[in-house]
């Protein structure tokens, strides 16, 4: 009887032990071939405890990142992982995969030369590898997409060059230019790096084809966008103005969507602070509830 009691209180002890000490996995800098971009694109993965001896296939989040930094910003600044994991323990969000790629300074589109075609490589090249390589959904309904600053642009870009792809989508923070913004980052540090993107004119073809503004408002109200948005911004932040335009013509053009502004500036305090009520809400997406 007691060697039986002794033999269960062992299990419980290496039950709670691994619930304690189970974790989930984060692969930094890793690369693929990108035959577009003629080089080695690097990423970072965020894993959810049991990956490896799941079975399963689990949705997946593309998390990008904001100028000046990189791949590994989410997770060395954003403390990404520790948030992921708690909100999964608490139960607000569900196990998924994370894909955090490196943009370097593209702003996630297609240069106006086709010299860097970053948004080709995102659809033609990354998401297939990633389908390829990872336990991960591949329909709509498990894709989903966030970003901050620079990569909540792209993320909500995105959504609108390829509304078939994402069911979520969290801009945090989001670069979205007005037209008058634009003319004036044309006239500081910023301009040079617009004219390889952009081209050399104020306001060109290409920026317009790729500004978030300029496509809602041309948005036709019976084209069909399954993509639910979670836009959150801070109330001291100087991108705050483009964020409150977008939440106007989300508006009128009667797509859903939350629009949050908290106390806060442009930084990554803002950004962790926002990080697990998106991925509550994406994983509510997720799960359609």
């Amino acid at each position: 009887m007691v060697k039986r009691k002794l033999i269960l209180g062992i299990g419980l002890c290496l039950l709670v032990c691994l619930q304690l000490f189970s974790q989930s996995v984060v692969k930094e800098s890793l690369q693929f071939r990108s035959e577009k971009m003629g080089k080695d694109v690097r990423y970072s993965i965020y894993l959810p405890d049991g990956y490896d001896v799941s079975d399963r296939k689990y949705p997946v989040l593309y998390l990008l990142h904001g100028w000046t930094d990189d791949e590994t910003s989410w997770l060395q600044m954003g403390n990404m992982q520790r948030i992921t994991d708690d909100a999964i323990k608490q139960g607000i969000a569900i196990p998924m995969v994370i894909v955090m790629p490196d943009a370097g300074e593209s702003w996630y589109v297609n240069s106006y030369d086709g010299k860097v075609p970053y948004e080709d490589m995102f659809f033609e090249e990354l998401i297939p590898y990633i389908q390829q390589t990872y336990k991960v959904r591949t329909d709509q309904q498990y894709r989903a997409i966030a970003g901050l600053s620079m990569g909540g642009y792209g993320a909500f870009l995105y959504t609108l060059h390829h509304p078939d792809y994402f069911t979520a989508c969290a801009p945090l923070s989001a670069a979205i230019y007005t037209e008058e913004r634009m003319k004036e980052s044309l006239h500081t540090t910023r301009g040079e790096l617009f004219d390889r993107i952009y081209g050399k004119e104020n306001l060109t073809e290409h920026w317009y084809k790729n500004s978030v503004l300029h496509i809602l408002k041309d948005w036709k109200e019976d084209t069909p966008l399954n993509v639910l948005y979670y836009i959150d911004c801070g109330d001291d932040d100087v991108l705050l103005h483009g964020n409150n335009e977008a939440h106007e013509l989300l508006q009128q053009k009667g797509i859903k969507h939350e629009f949050r502004v908290r106390d806060g500036y442009h930084s990554w305090t803002y950004w962790r602070t926002a990080l697990p009520s998106v991925l509550e809400f994406i994983s509510k997406r997720f799960n359609r509830s």
